[in-house]
């Protein structure tokens, strides 16, 4: 099985997951994206959502790899063509993490670095007195830069999986905290005429993550929007309804609007929830 992958090692990490869930011998295809040749650059300066996968995806549409892995966070809301989320295996700690200090202990005027225009609404809604910095690169590089600043925030699952997570210092609840839409859940793709590849692939999918995450991109892309958007969601699946969080927020953390809707179908619940949203907005 020939697998498109980012070459950071979460990114590895993810398709030898993937791989092993399978139980095939792997091939990882590594593929550098937009996104890894501009380290520096925040990453809603360069287009928000989709810039760690466009190249990844090509690889699929080229021929070069069967399939492609993803944090499913990095995917766009809406389809790519040519391509279909076959499977989505499994999901890690959805939560934000703090590194350096808990919230609560964080001094008055503290500086946190985070390159998520999302947390840096909601900690700013926490916290008015708390100043922000960028942050970008690997998870290693990220941990290095955290000395520099009062604490950083990165995806918990993050840490899991690359055995760092005796960094953490604070898992950020989610009702303190919304996650990125799809945050923690691995994604993966395959040509939507490939017949053979994905039926394998349906059987390492979780049915109801599956509809979990197609519920949050669902809310995403009625939205229209991505990172450089300050949006959080989070669903789950209870019996035969999704249940899913979401929230939009001003970019200085002044307007913070939370609302939760239940259907049985998951796009439905997701464009509802943004519906509703929008009705709360019209009202501030």
């Amino acid at each position: 099985m020939r697998i498109a992958t980012r070459g950071s090692p979460l990114a590895r990490w993810q398709a030898e997951r993937v791989a092993a869930l399978l139980g095939d011998d792997a091939e990882l295809v590594v593929v550098e994206t937009s996104g890894d040749k501009r380290p520096d650059t925040p990453i809603h300066e360069m287009g928000g959502t989709g810039v760690f996968v466009k190249e990844v995806q090509q690889a699929v549409l080229d021929g070069r790899a069967d399939i492609a892995v993803h944090s499913a966070k990095d995917l766009t809301s809406e389809p790519t063509p040519g391509l279909v989320i076959a499977a989505v295996p499994e999901r890690g700690d959805p939560r934000d993490a703090l590194v350096g200090s808990t919230l609560d202990d964080l001094r008055t005027g503290a500086v946190v670095a985070t390159g998520s225009v999302r947390r840096r609404a909601q900690l700013a809604a926490l916290r008015p007195d708390l100043g922000f910095a960028e942050l970008r690169g690997n998870m290693e590089t990220r941990l290095r830069k955290a000395a520099d600043f009062d604490a950083i925030v990165v995806a918990a699952a993050a840490l899991d999986r690359l055995g760092l997570d005796e960094h953490i210092t604070e898992r950020m609840a989610t009702n303190v905290m919304l996650p990125q839409v799809a945050q923690g859940a691995l994604a993966v793709e395959c040509g939507e005429d490939d017949d053979a590849t994905r039926a394998r692939l349906v059987a390492i999918d979780d049915a109801d993550l599956h509809r979990s995450v197609d519920a949050e991109r669902a809310f995403l892309a009625e939205l229209g929007g991505g990172c450089d958007l300050p949006v959080g969601a989070l669903a789950r699946a209870k019996g035969d309804e999704i249940e899913v969080e979401g929230l939009v927020a001003s970019l200085d953390g002044r307007i913070v609007l939370r609302e939760t809707v239940n259907d049985t179908d998951p796009e439905s619940a997701g464009r509802a929830l943004a519906e509703a949203l929008r009705f709360a907005e019209e009202l501030t």
